[in-house]
Order: structure tokens, then sequence, then C-alpha cells
């Protein structure tokens, strides 16, 4: 009896977190709506509709306001690891699963804020031994248990948006590494420059690039072709860029005039 309602509320958890993201991605595609509105869209009732937004308001998704929703500014839901986490969840597995054939037990790897970047960090424990570096929480969390890999937990001012730690002490302490490879995110790219809206961030993705001997961009076909208010670094400052196969092809081709390229299959 208790496997069944376990078995259930599982089920019910799936479905409400299914249709919040919905109504995420209604809501930001669309600026604001009603709950009467998203009602019809979700197939549930108002009420149901106010309990969601409730928690994507709290979850700092979303604000309400009377009869509506709108959306945070793009800086806001875009950095939100919240909204990440369950964005292009597909896509971003298949890049992991690519970018792990770049990985050999032995090596020291460095792993930035991105929910990409935490995909691969999922699947480190098939080959170890390795060291890994990194300020993202989720990934800590990941990785804290995983047998025979080195966790160096980056610290700093610790963000709530982001889930990370960030500041001058991140900064510092990611400087005073080497690593083999790092494996970084971003939110926006076009053919010649990646870039992101947050100057905080650029400066640390730019010190991780820095502390690699490797650099590897992982990057599925939504942040493509777009840009962010700060450049971050150019495609050519990248020795590889795996993407997934939504992506253009006649973008991948031009990307390959100024770095490798991997398209993961989805």
């Amino acid at each position: 009896m208790l496997g069944r309602v376990t078995e259930k509320s599982d089920k019910s958890a799936g479905q409400r977190a299914g249709r919040q993201q919905r109504i995420t991605d209604y809501v930001v595609n669309n600026g604001s709506a009603s709950a009467a509105e998203l009602a019809e869209l979700t197939g549930v009732s108002v009420m149901t509709v106010h309990r969601d937004l409730d928690e994507l308001a709290r979850r700092g998704l979303l604000r309400k306001f009377r009869g509506g929703v709108s959306a945070q500014p793009s800086t806001v839901f875009e950095s939100n690891s919240e909204y990440r986490l369950n964005a292009n969840v597909d896509a971003k597995a298949a890049i992991a699963r690519q970018a792990l054939t770049y990985v050999e037990p032995g090596m020291s790897i460095l792993l930035d804020d991105s929910t990409s970047a935490l995909a691969l960090a999922k699947l480190l424990g098939e080959v170890t031994p390795l060291t890994v570096a990194t300020n993202y929480l989720r990934a800590i969390d990941v990785l804290k248990d995983v047998e025979d890999v080195r966790l160096i937990a980056i610290g700093g001012d610790y963000s709530p948006t982001h889930d990370a730690f960030l500041g001058m002490p991140c900064l510092e302490a990611v400087e005073r590494l080497t690593v083999d490879t790092t494996f970084v995110s971003t939110s926006a790219m076009n053919t010649e420059l990646t870039f992101h809206q947050e100057p905080e961030i650029v400066m640390v993705k730019r010190a991780m690039l820095q502390s690699a001997q490797n650099r590897v961009l992982l990057m599925d076909s939504s942040k493509m072709a777009r840009t962010a208010l700060h450049r971050l670094a150019p495609v050519t400052d990248y020795h590889r860029l795996i993407v997934d196969s939504s992506t253009p092809e006649a973008t991948v081709e031009e990307l390959r005039n100024r770095t490798e390229v991997d398209v993961a299959p989805l």
C-alpha cells in the first residue's frame, strides 16, 4: 500500500513539475498571461494554476500580479538555476555524453555553474579516478559521494539565484588552479563570440578558461544564434565546441572554421 502511495506521489510530482515548466516557458515567451489562460493551456483548474504560480513566484521564476503573472527580466530567469535545470534537458544530456569521451581517468577537470556541466558531472563516476573542481553547489552535491573523485569545492560569495559561489574569493581560488580541461557553458553565442548577461559570471568563466590547458564549450541549440550584454570570449578561444543535433548545419559549418565542433545526436 505504501509503495502504491509513493508511486502515485512521484507521478503527481512529475506532472506538477512538467506543468510548471510549461507555464514558465509560456509566460517567458509571451511576457505575461492570465490565470484563466494558463488553466486552458495546461488543462487544470484555475485554483491549481494559482498554486503553481505561487510556487513559481517563490522560486523567483515569475512575478504574480492581480489576475495573472509576468516574466522576470531575461537577466533573472536566464540566470536562475531552477529555470535552467528544467530547460533543454535532453539536449544537455546528449552533449554531456559526448563531452564524457574527452574525460580520461587521472585527469583534473574544472566545471562551471552551468546545468550543461552539471549533466556531465552526473556521468563522471564512469571514468574515475578524477580530480574535479567546481563552484556549482548542485555539482558538488552530485560529486561528493562519488568514489575515486577528489572533489575541490570552490567557495566564495554564495548566490541563491545561481546556486553557486562567485565573487573575489571564487576568482582567486580559480586563478590558483591549473587543470587539464575545463567544461563551461554560457547563455548565448553566435558564430564568432560567446556572451553572458552578467559581468560577475563573465569574470569567473574567463578565469576558468585561463586555468585550463584544454577548453571545451557545451552549448545546446537554444543558445544560438543569440547575444547578451557582455562578451565572454571569441569562439576561437575554445579548443572544442559540443552542440546538439538540432543546431542548423550551416551554423555548424561556419563554427568549424573557428574551432573543432562535435555534434551530439539526440
